[in-house]
């Protein structure tokens, strides 16, 4: 098969723009600069992610920290009981006893184990003390040293305390029988950072 001749230059013409035309030095200078911005972007965006699901996590900790806290403090002031005891010195101490840096009762509902001498009543009191709220037991009611305190929060900047009576709110316990109850517990933490939160605890169930 012949070709003609008039076909070849026109062929060779075409071959020598488009066969041999490809990238430039400034195309692909452009070309990796987009994919820098594409990758920065990517990791900027993966980084804010695990950021944020760190930050979650935090958050929902203290939450679940918080709630296991009130639920202990609900229950302890939900069972207290008009019970005076008495210090090691053997001097009485009312039932309840608040002020504004914590507060102390005696609350019922409390399991002797295999020691059925012990009675189902326990002494118990809550105070902030160094940045941290801590709670605080007694393995007997009358005349016992205090067991170890147990810190339930910390990084707590301060705490506020007000006690409900019959014709309003004290910010201390200060009854005229050793026997009588406040009716609630206001209680306001305010944590190192975070928004502060405020509790209201019924005492004795409310009675």
């Amino acid at each position: 098969m012949r070709v003609s001749s008039s076909w070849a230059p026109a062929c060779a013409g075409a071959l020598s723009q488009d066969c041999e035309s490809g990238f430039t030095l400034l195309e692909l200078m452009v070309a990796l600069l987009i994919f820098g911005v594409l990758a920065a972007a990517g990791v900027g965006l993966l980084r804010f992610s695990v950021d944020a699901q760190a930050a979650t996590k935090i958050r929902l900790d203290m939450l679940a920290s918080e709630r296991r806290v009130e639920t202990l403090i609900a229950s302890d002031t939900a069972q207290a009981v008009p019970r005076v005891t008495r210090n090691e010195a053997g001097d009485p101490v009312q039932a309840f006893d608040g002020t504004a840096a914590g507060f102390e009762l005696v609350r019922a509902g409390v399991d002797p184990l295999e020691d059925q001498t012990r009675p189902g009543l326990q002494k118990v009191a809550y105070r902030v003390e160094q940045g941290r709220l801590m709670r605080q037991t007694w393995p007997m009611l009358d005349g016992a040293q205090p067991n170890t305190p147990v810190t339930l929060l910390d990084k707590v900047a301060g705490v506020t305390l007000r006690y409900r009576a019959k014709d309003g709110w004290r910010d201390a316990w200060d009854p005229i029988r050793p026997d009588l109850l406040p009716r609630a517990i206001e209680m306001v933490v305010r944590p190192v950072q975070g928004p502060e939160m405020r509790y209201v605890f019924l005492v004795g169930a409310g009675t």
